[in-house]
């Protein structure tokens, strides 16, 4: 038998959840599916995910819509999400406790949304304690078919699955570059992954590594430029200009790069890139610093390179 004291502790606790709109979910234990049966189901790979016992690397594993339907369930109207003309109500799972249920590890490091256009949003351990993101199933009550299109100007489905939020509050700012949301549309792929690993390929190289600007323009990247820009196999790669281009126009013409960053469209009128313009002199600064640091003594030609 509990005492007092604990049994209001417990109860403190669930009240407390449930006004953040979480109260503790029940344990998921979701059965994975080798092979694909719809365009509806969510594709899931990464080191992290748990295999029976372990899945080799590369593995991909699937959970239909119904499979979704089933775990827990939050459902939240938002008001600030970018994606939405007006308040909206969104229900679905929330990242940290699909994390939960299908990790090796229950606080996996980095959970990658993949989009259909190679768009990736990473949601590191960080951000999901702090944001607690959600994978949407449903708008106003509503399955991918009855979705609004995107708010850009392509109009495009943004199912089969989308990101949202119950609110957003900025955790950090550096420079003028705010923590902002990341709430991807089009997303058809989860990936469970170790933050090191998929970090590592974009951390900063040589002698300047540890200098607070250059410090300051990978924690931009990160956020930022990784979500379309690939280093090797990790990264997004929906802009097709993988690191080292954007490394070489920072260093042979950093014109050329603060251009680039803070509108593209005057470089390329047809760059689907949107800019940066609210970047202040000190941002691009610590961008154009962390860069150069991929660059060796032997400097490209930004006028030889592929331009966006």
């Amino acid at each position: 038998m509990q005492s007092p004291s604990t049994a209001l502790l417990a109860a403190a606790v669930l009240i407390l959840a449930a006004s953040l709109g979480h109260a503790p979910a029940a344990p998921l234990s979701p059965r994975l599916h080798t092979e694909r049966s719809s365009p509806f189901d969510l594709e899931l790979g990464g080191e992290e995910l748990r295999g029976e016992p372990s899945l080799p690397p590369g593995t991909t594993r699937y959970l239909t819509r119904d499979d979704l339907l089933t775990l827990p369930q939050v459902t939240y109207t938002v008001t600030d999400d970018a994606n939405f003309t007006g308040p909206t109500e969104v229900s679905g799972i929330l990242l940290e406790d699909l994390a939960q249920a299908l990790t090796a590890s229950p606080n996996s490091d980095l959970l990658v949304a993949i989009c259909s256009d190679e768009y990736h949003a990473n949601y590191p351990h960080s951000y999901i304690a702090a944001h607690h993101p959600l994978l949407v199933l449903k708008i106003n009550g509503q399955p991918p078919a009855g979705w609004p299109k995107d708010s850009e100007t392509h109009r495009y489905d943004m199912g089969p699955y989308l990101i949202s939020h119950a609110r957003f509050s900025p955790a950090f700012k550096i420079f003028s570059h705010s923590d902002y949301a990341q709430i991807p549309w089009g997303v058809v792929r989860l990936e469970f992954r170790n933050e090191k690993t998929v970090f590592d390929a974009i951390a900063p190289r040589g002698q300047q590594a540890a200098d607070p600007a250059v410090q300051a323009g990978y924690r931009i990247a990160q956020q930022n430029c990784f979500r379309c820009h690939n280093s090797g196999p990790e990264g997004g790669m929906k802009s097709g200009h993988p690191w080292l281009v954007l490394s070489a126009w920072a260093t042979a013409s950093p014109q050329y790069f603060t251009d680039y960053v803070r509108h593209p469209q005057s470089r390329n009128p047809a760059a689907q890139m949107p800019g940066n313009p609210g970047y202040d002199d000190a941002t691009i600064a610590a961008l154009i610093s962390y860069f150069k640091t991929f660059q060796s003594s032997t400097q490209a030609n930004p006028s030889a390179q592929k331009k966006p």
